[in-house]
């Protein structure tokens, strides 16, 4: 077929972006031997989404055996020439530390430098990372203002991690009226840990209006979510509903959630 390709002119020839999405269909469609060898000479030429793509896939044992050596060496690649998925998932391989050297300081630096860039799920680790990392200083000034903007754009977790903030009075004065509201967000977007504290905050009327049925119904959700937090709350729910009560809680708990709103704003307060 050589002669066939000396008959295509560089100009004729695909585009990257041509050939990145031909390579994102055949990755969706599970067949990552075909988005491999598109992936490649890309990534070989310098291309640093392909590099990070090529990284995530020895990462993740897709299309290949599972290697960290390599991911972490395809990902670097990515990660230095200031890919914000490299960078989000070089982090990751770092600071999971699975069969490379855990290293939670340069995971953090990655995460930084992709949060910078906007990149929503970086965001979010970074302010876990400053509230409750190992190896680094906290800061909780720093965290929330992260997690602010990880909320902005729709991440659930982080608009927990606010409510967990004016709670605990993190840097900043203890309040349990934006605490309950934050908890609200994080637990209509499907966050189990914001499901258990909204229901704990029903039950015990902090911050919002004593519910036990409304409690017992986002407690359960969280339970099947798999928070840790659902099971201290759940008989102190209970105990404040009859049989009827807490069979209504339970069908409503399995009931889908509803389409949350628009994410709030990195200034959202209790209305």
């Amino acid at each position: 077929m050589r002669w066939l390709r000396r008959l295509v002119t560089p100009e004729q020839a695909p585009s990257p972006e041509a050939l990145m999405a031909l390579a994102r269909e055949h990755a969706e469609a599970e067949r990552y031997d075909g988005a491999l060898a598109i992936w490649e000479p890309l990534a070989r030429a310098g291309h640093a989404r392909a590099q990070n793509n090529i990284g995530a896939c020895f990462a993740e044992g897709l299309g290949v055996e599972r290697d960290a050596t390599l991911a972490e060496r395809w990902l670097a690649l990515s990660a230095g020439a200031g890919d914000p998925l490299g960078q989000r998932n070089l982090a990751t391989l770092l600071f999971k530390g699975e069969g490379i050297v855990q290293d939670h300081p340069r995971a953090l630096g990655l995460y930084r430098a992709a949060a910078e860039q906007g990149d929503a799920v970086s965001q979010d680790m970074l302010s876990w990372m400053l509230l409750e990392g190992e190896e680094i200083a906290t800061d909780p000034v720093e965290a929330r203002r992260w997690a602010e903007k990880a909320a902005a754009q729709g991440i659930a977790s982080s608009m927990t991690r606010i409510g967990m903030l004016h709670h605990n009075a993190l840097g900043m004065p203890r309040d349990a009226e934006a605490a309950a509201y934050w908890w609200r967000l994080g637990a209509e977007r499907g966050d189990a840990d914001g499901q258990a504290m909204l229901g704990a905050a029903l039950v015990l009327g902090s911050g919002v209006a004593h519910d036990p049925a409304a409690a017992l119904v986002w407690l359960l959700r969280a339970e099947t979510g798999g928070s840790a937090l659902a099971g201290r709350f759940l008989p102190v729910a209970r105990a404040a509903l009859d049989d009827a009560a807490q069979r209504e809680a339970e069908r409503r708990a399995g009931e889908p959630l509803p389409e949350p709103g628009p994410p709030p704003f990195p200034s959202g307060s209790p209305a």
